[in-house]
């Protein structure tokens, strides 16, 4: 007797998003906004993706907000700077749509969400020596959030990464940052961390979680809460199973529920926002360099972007194209014991540009300007660690732990014995010990010390020129002279953690064009499929430019594929 298989249960909708993202919100906003019916089916119980669990910065140029400010360019300046980063790998039809859109994106929401946003006008482009580098103007964040707003929807957000929250509190970068990492040397910041923590206290108290919402999680929180404004049916917990296609033409897909499969038809199109690949242990070992089991890799994102949206892409004649200066963005991660024998990912983000630290290598030798990019830091990494194990080791003074903090581990008031005890710091008297604690070559490391100490005494990094740019100034102490980058490492005990290649997303991902349409190997669009964040290629062809470069382009691709779904062009 052949077993019955019971038909999905049929919904209609316009437009069916699958991811929750920022890429697949500011899609399904858009939108619905413009008079569509949508649905957004999410794998994991909760909404967000590695949006809810990153900075939230996007990067776009022109912004109205900086506008607003003053800060006002000509696109062609941004668009050079691309130019000269990208090389062979700048597209001009996708940076054109993109630096055209973007500034529209942000006023859109501005005007018809949930979503307002902070300026980041002091943030500088990551490469000042490249033409057309910006020094400000180009950042944009989502305002932080009360989450009493949300309402209910509050309860399936995401919630901050354990590893950068303390007690469960985001902490948003920029002044709210500077407060807590100066507590000890200003009034002032110690009073607003003192109103931050007592609020928090209460929130927790009544809540049981944070409701300050900053970053990714404001970011995450604003458009859904836009979303469910505009009737956006939010599904979790509803995995996309596979596409359905007819004549040529992608149709909904079937999703699966705690109720049985459902077969969603979606009448104009599918976007696709899974989130990528980064935790696809197979495409991993295939396209990583130096993963050869594809375990080698911290990956940050949750575990469930998986690289559903590339399959489910692949199935119906989408290309996942590879072939990019990297296929993943990179960051140093740290990985974070746990008493009940887990690990958590801490990524090195803020500390590496901070006076009296370095980077170094197996072998004692530093590889790389500590205080650039973190992409850049990985990247170097990757390319210069000796032997078949890839990592780095970030060292320090206990005065500089004291002050700014060493991964995980909190500068002064906190504790940071049980770091030690744990083994995520390593620790020495003397840097010959430090070395011998964490398996580093000892006279390579003394014959490094010595030298980078020989010029940090006089704030000067002849070696890697830390502290030259703008964007390494911005990182560093502005408190500390004569360079803000640059303090000699003299005074023990010293303090190491190691470094492992990790990563905010991947790069690779499906061709589209200008409009966000989902390419088969022809070039020609798959009717009714469209794709935007990391399921998108990336269209800043595996650089990394500027903070910001993956959700400026997803939120920004997801309002485009928005409009032209619904028959409105995105530069008005």
């Amino acid at each position: 007797m052949t077993a019955h298989t019971p038909t999905p249960r049929p919904v209609d909708c316009d437009v069916l998003v699958i991811g929750s993202g920022a890429a697949g919100l500011s899609a399904a906003v858009t939108a619905a906004f413009h008079g569509q019916k949508v649905i957004v089916v999410e794998k994991d119980p909760v909404f967000g993706g590695a949006t809810a669990w990153s900075g939230g910065w996007m990067w776009v140029p022109c912004n109205p907000l900086a506008q607003r400010a003053g800060i006002v360019e000509d696109r062609s300046l941004p668009r050079t700077y691309l130019q000269h980063e990208l090389g062979e790998r700048f597209e001009p039809a996708m940076i054109d749509a993109f630096l055209e859109a973007a500034p529209h994106m942000v006023s859109f929401f501005e005007r018809h969400t949930a979503l307002q946003f902070a300026d980041g006008n002091g943030i500088a482009d990551i490469h000042g020596d490249t033409p057309g580098a910006g020094t400000g103007g180009r950042s944009v964040i989502a305002a932080p959030y009360d989450g009493r707003k949300v309402g209910k929807l509050l309860r399936q957000l995401r919630r901050t990464m354990r590893e950068t929250s303390f007690m469960g509190m985001p902490i948003m970068a920029g002044k709210d940052l500077t407060a807590f990492l100066t507590l000890t040397r200003s009034w002032r910041s110690l009073l607003h961390v003192g109103k931050r923590l007592a609020r928090h206290l209460l929130d927790l108290a009544r809540y049981g979680r944070a409701m300050q919402l900053v970053n990714g999680v404001a970011l995450i929180a604003r458009l859904a809460k836009s979303a469910e404004d505009l009737g956006v049916l939010l599904w979790a917990s509803a995995p996309a199973q596979r596409l359905l296609h007819n004549a040529g033409r992608v149709t909904g897909a079937v999703v699966q529920t705690a109720n049985g499969d459902v077969s969603i038809h979606a009448r104009k199109a599918v976007v696709l926002a899974a989130g990528g690949f980064p935790n696809d242990i197979e495409r991993r070992k295939a396209l990583f360099p130096r993963t050869p089991t594809g375990h080698e890799h911290l990956a940050l994102p949750p575990l469930g972007a998986s690289g559903d949206g590339l399959r489910l892409g692949e199935s119906v004649g989408a290309h996942v194209v590879d072939d990019l200066a990297s296929p993943v963005a990179w960051a140093p991660v740290s990985k974070v014991p746990y008493k009940d024998g887990s690990f958590g990912h801490f990524p090195h983000i803020i500390e590496r540009a901070k006076p009296g630290i370095i980077g170094v290598l197996a072998n004692g030798k530093r590889f790389v300007n500590e205080a650039n990019g973190y992409y850049d830091y990985v990247s170097a990494m990757v390319a210069s660690a000796p032997g078949e194990q890839v990592a780095s080791w970030l060292i320090c003074s206990h005065a500089f732990q004291r002050r700014y903090g060493l991964g995980i581990s909190r500068p002064f008031p906190l504790p940071v014995e049980p770091f030690i005890r744990s083994g995520y710091l390593k620790c020495g008297d003397s840097i010959e010990a430090l070395a011998i604690a964490c398996g580093i070559d000892p006279q390579g490391l003394s014959a490094t010390l010595s030298d980078y100490n020989r010029h940090a005494r006089h704030g000067e990094d002849p070696q890697f020129g830390r502290g030259s740019t703008p964007y390494n100034r911005k990182q560093g102490d502005a408190l500390h002279r004569p360079n803000p980058c640059v303090a000699p490492i003299e005074q023990g005990p010293f303090y190491a953690v190691k470094v492992e290649p990790g990563c905010f997303g991947t790069f690779a991902g499906l061709r589209t064009n200008a409009h966000a349409q989902v390419l088969d190997a022809q070039q020609q669009p798959i009717a009714g499929l469209y794709a935007a964040g990391s399921d998108m290629l990336s269209i800043m062809g595996g650089h990394y430019p500027a903070g910001g470069i993956n959700l400026g382009p997803a939120t920004t691709f997801g309002y485009i594929a928005g409009r032209h779904i619904a028959g409105i062009s995105a530069y008005e």
